[in-house]
């Protein structure tokens, strides 16, 4: 029996995912189910281990009514999210053009961007923060932070500083945003490029007629990527909440309930995103 390239295609996509729903319904159906059983009860602990009490919606009102740090938390979340995905793309992006170039030590580059993935991740980061390797010292510890204050008012400045403190963990976030980049640019045939030239077309033209066009989809991976890697990575204030009630305050119902609450956050923003770029490309 012959297959249409449709059901060819579909059954390659399942193959390539099969693996990650296998393991999916191994090893993480079965914690969900009870995370969100979890998160409708109250847990004591008896002689037998945990016994829960089913309690209704009292554990996701009370992130809303009586947790003081939830919502704050969430909106400086929320707002870290949106201040550095921005960033992370445009920075990923133009690197990715750079280090596309031939030139002399390209690979070295290339390595060097994607080294902090490697390094800067998981444990370690949480450390390299707590020791404040993403800060910039420089503005304090040669003065400049008195002199820049005679120009700009303490304010602004200590905006504008903390936005140059969140460079650093801008780059340390690229470095797979660029190798997907890069993938993209590199499937671009030459010959596009070639003809508008002839055709008299500006490298600003080639831009934003070629290449940009041609990165949409690399554009919405990456997008999807930086904002669920914005909202799980170990600096991120509502998942260090989340660790705290559950580990520490051993409340394992009500950290089950702003988890699965954070999951939906997440979802919603990510359902927007995705919404945002099939409107984009119906439109074309």
């Amino acid at each position: 029996m012959k297959l249409s390239m449709r059901t060819r295609n579909i059954l390659e996509g399942y193959s390539f995912v099969s693996v990650w729903i296998i393991g999916f319904f191994l090893f993480m159906a079965v914690p969900l189910g009870r995370s969100l059983f979890y998160s409708f009860s109250e847990l004591k602990p008896s002689k037998e281990g945990l016994q829960a009490t089913f309690i209704g919606l009292t554990n996701f009102r009370e992130a809303f009514t009586t947790d003081i740090h939830f919502l704050p938390l969430l909106l400086e979340t929320m707002t870290n999210m949106v201040t550095q995905v921005p960033l992370i793309l445009i920075f990923a992006m133009v690197s990715a053009l750079l280090l596309n170039r031939d030139m002399v030590g390209r690979t070295f580059f290339r390595g060097v961007f994607f080294l902090p993935v490697i390094i800067a991740s998981g444990a370690a980061l949480r450390k390299l923060l707590e020791q404040g390797a993403a800060n910039l010292p420089i503005f304090y510890d040669f003065d400049l932070y008195r002199i820049l204050n005679n120009f700009i008012p303490g304010d602004v400045l200590d905006v504008l500083l903390e936005y140059a403190d969140s460079l650093t963990l801008v780059m340390w976030d690229s470095g797979v945003q660029i190798l997907i980049f890069l993938a993209g640019l590199q499937t671009i045939s030459r010959s596009l490029y070639e003809a508008a030239t002839i055709d008299g077309a500006t490298k600003w033209e080639l831009f934003w007629k070629i290449t940009f066009p041609m990165l949409i989809p690399m554009i919405l991976v990456n997008t999807l990527y930086s904002i669920v890697n914005s909202f799980t990575k170990p600096d991120n204030v509502l998942m260090n909440h989340l660790l705290h009630v559950v580990f520490v305050s051993n409340d394992y119902g009500y950290g089950s309930a702003i988890g699965w609450l954070y999951f939906i956050i997440i979802f919603l923003v990510l359902g927007i995103v995705l919404l945002i770029f099939r409107k984009s490309f119906s439109e074309k």
